[in-house]
C-alpha cells in the first residue's frame, strides 16, 4: 500500500524534531564535558533515545559536531549581525557600537544556549577539512568586527598604527576564551561586559604608565628546555617519548594520541613505554605539566625582575612578551596544554589546576602591584583582565602559524605581539578620541 502525503509529512517532521532533540543534548554534552569524553551512549540518553537508534539520524558522533558547530556559528553571527544593523539604524557612534557587539557575543556564548558555547569550547578539536568547511564562517564573522574597525579607524576614532585583521582576531579569541574561566556567580554579568568593552577600548594602563611598552624579552633558558640534554640512555628515551606525545597531541588531539602513535613518533616499540610510564595518561600528564610549569617559570622571571624592567608598564609588556615566546619559540609543551585545554577529561584537566593557578598567581601578584601603584586603571578588577588577557593570547594558537611566513598576509610573531601589548595596555582607541570621550 502507498504511503499517503500526510504520513511522510509527519514522519519527515518527526525525524527532524528528534535530530533537533539529539543536537541540543550533544552540544549541552559538548559544553559541559567536551567533544573526546562525549559518547553517543551519554547523548541517546539526555535526548531519550536509544544509543543504537541515534545511527537513523546522525552517521556518526562527528556528523553530530560538524551540526553543531554549524548552528554554534550561525548563533554568534546572527546575535552580533542583528545589533550592527541595529547600531547603524539609530546612527551609534563608534564606542556605543563596539560595546554592543561585546555584549551581544558574550551574552551568545555565556547565557543564551548550548550551540555558541559548545563551538568556542570545542574549537581546537576542529581538523583539516572540518576547519576549511567552515572557513567562510570564520571570515563572514570577522568581517563583521573590520567593517566597524575600518570606519572608526578612517574617521581617527581608533589609532592608526594598529593592523585590524589581528586586531579582531585578538578581540574574538579574547571573547571566546571566556567559555572555559568565566563564572556568573562570581563575576555580575553586566559588570563583565562592560569591563571587557572598556579594557579592549582604553587598556589596563593609566596614560601615565605607558612607556617603554616594546622592551624585548629574553630567551631565559627554563626546565623545559633541559629535558632534552641527559645522557643517561633510560632518561633520553623517556623524554622522546614525552616529545613524541606533545607532538601528536599538538596536531591531532587528545583523542587520537596513542601509545602505539607515541611510540613509533619516538622510535621506540609500544611495550617499551610501560618502562617509563604506566599509561597513556600518565605521559600526557607530564607533557601538561612539563608547559605549565615552564611558562610559569620563564614569565615570573619577567614579572619580578624590576632590575630589567623598571616600570609597571614595560613588565606587564614584557610579560605579554615571554607568554608569547613561550607559546612559540619554545617547546610544543605550552602550546600543547592550550590547544588540548577543550578535549581532555575532566579528571585529567582537575589534576593540573593547582599548575594553573600558580601561573594565575604570577600574573595577579603583577597587576595587583601595578594597581596599588596607580600605573593599572582602578576601576578594573584583576583577575577578570587576567582571564581575559590570557585568553586572547592562548587563542593565537588556533589561528597563528608563525612558520606559514611565504602565505598571502602573513603576520609575523613580533606584529602579533605588538597588537597584543597595544591592545591590552593602551587600548584601541585613538588618543584623541580617547581623551575627548
Amino acid at each position: 500500500m502507498r504511503e499517503t502525503r500526510g504520513r511522510r509529512k509527519g514522519r519527515s517532521s518527526q525525524t527532524a524534531e528528534t535530530r533537533k532533540l539529539l543536537l541540543a543534548a550533544a552540544a549541552r554534552q559538548f559544553r559541559e564535558k567536551g567533544y573526546a569524553a562525549t559518547t553517543l551512549k551519554e547523548i541517546g540518553a539526555v535526548a531519550g533515545i536509544e544509543p543504537a537508534s541515534l545511527y537513523y539520524y546522525f552517521a556518526s558522533k562527528e556528523d553530530i559536531l560538524e551540526e553543531v558547530l554549524d548552528l554554534g556559528f550561525r548563533q554568534s553571527m546572527d546575535a552580533v549581525a542583528t545589533v550592527c544593523r541595529e547600531c547603524e539604524a539609530r546612527g551609534a557612534g563608534f564606542r556605543e557600537s563596539f560595546r554592543a557587539m561585546i555584549h551581544a557575543h558574550l551574552r551568545c556564548i555565556l547565557i543564551e544556549g548550548d550551540f555558541a558555547a559548545a563551538t568556542m569550547r570545542n574549537f581546537s578539536t576542529m581538523q583539516g577539512s572540518l576547519r576549511r568547511r567552515h572557513r567562510p564562517s570564520f571570515q563572514a564573522y570577522g568581517d563583521l568586527w573590520v567593517r566597524l574597525l575600518t570606519t572608526a579607524q578612517a574617521t581617527g576614532e581608533v589609532r592608526a598604527d594598529i593592523d585590524l585583521s589581528l586586531l579582531q582576531r585578538l578581540i574574538v579569541g579574547a571573547l571566546n576564551w571566556t567559555v572555559e574561566w568565566f563564572d556568573a556567580d562570581r563575576y555580575p554579568l553586566r559588570d563583565f561586559f562592560d569591563n571587557a568593552a572598556g579594557l579592549l577600548l582604553d587598556g589596563m594602563l593609566d596614560p601615565s604608565a605607558r612607556t617603554g611598552l616594546r622592551a624585548k624579552v629574553p630567551l631565559f633558558v627554563d626546565p623545559v628546555s633541559e629535558i632534552g640534554r641527559s645522557r643517561a640512555k633510560a632518561e633520553k628515551t623517556r623524554n622522546m617519548i614525552i616529545f613524541s606525545a606533545s607532538q601528536i597531541l599538538c596536531e591531532s588531539g587528545y583523542e587520537n594520541t596513542t601509545l602505539r602513535r607515541i611510540a613509533e613518533g619516538a622510535g621506540v616499540k609500544a611495550g617499551s613505554i610501560y618502562y617509563h610510564f604506566s599509561s597513556r595518561e600518565e605521559v600526557i600528564d607530564e607533557v601538561l605539566t612539563l608547559g605549565l610549569r615552564g611558562i610559569a617559570d620563564g614569565v615570573s622571571a619577567i614579572l619580578d625582575n624590576e632590575a630589567l624592567f623598571p616600570d609597571h608598564g614595560s613588565r606587564l609588556a614584557a610579560g605579554i612578551r615571554a607568554h608569547m615566546l613561550h607559546l612559540y619559540a619554545r617547546h610544543a609543551f605550552v602550546s600543547t596544554n592550550i590547544r588540548v585545554y577543550g578535549q581532555i577529561p575532566k579528571g585529567v584537566s582537575l589534576r593540573h589546576i593547582p599548575e594553573r593557578r600558580a601561573y594565575a598567581a604570577i600574573w595577579d601578584r603583577s597587576l595587583n602591584r601595578a594597581q596599588a601603584a596607580g600605573a593599572l586603571r582602578v576601576n578594573l578588577d584583576v583577575i577578570p583582565i587576567r582571564q581575559f588577557m590570557l585568553g586572547a593570547l592562548n587563542w593565537t594558537v588556533l589561528w597563528f602559524d608563525p612558520e606559514r611566513q611565504k602565505t598571502r598576509n602573513f603576520k609575523s610573531l613580533d606584529e602579533v605581539i605588538d597588537v597584543q601589548r597595544a591592545l591590552f595596555l593602551e587600548g584601541i582607541v585613538a588618543r584623541e578620541a580617547a581623551v575627548s570621550a
